[in-house]
């Protein structure tokens, strides 16, 4: 009994190792003649600029972790944070947010203005990729 339980335990961590190690791809509606740099990605996505609309993954999730301990050097708790002072004082409001992967690709193909990541498993020829974080 114990030896599967070791096998069950060690084959998810495994899985989440994976899941960890996912590439994000950071996309753009196909058309879309904007290429705004990872700072640029940064800033829209914490509210400071709005050329283009950022479309958030609801939930946190590895492919959320990655993107925003990556683009914007905040976890979870952080972006919280400084998503409830903005509202606290009235100067933002967090970012639209869908379930996951393919609503984000659904919403940018359909959105000329819009901006979102997903795993990189998820881009689809609807899409263009700006740039991948390994």
């Amino acid at each position: 009994m114990k030896q599967s339980v070791r096998i069950l335990f060690a084959a998810a961590s495994l899985g989440f190792a994976a899941l960890a190690q996912a590439e994000v791809a950071v996309i753009v509606n196909a058309g879309a003649s904007a290429a705004p740099s990872q700072s640029d990605v940064a800033n829209i996505f914490l509210g400071k600029n709005k050329s283009l609309k950022g479309v958030d993954q609801k939930d946190w999730n590895p492919t959320k972790e990655k993107f925003y301990t990556s683009v914007t050097n905040k976890n979870e708790a952080q972006l919280k944070s400084y998503w409830s002072g903005l509202v606290f004082t009235g100067k933002g409001q967090p970012l639209p947010s869908v379930a996951g992967d393919a609503d984000v690709v659904a919403k940018v193909a359909a959105e000329a203005d819009a901006i979102g990541y997903v795993d990189k498993a998820a881009v689809t020829d609807k899409v263009k990729v700006l740039f991948t974080l390994p």
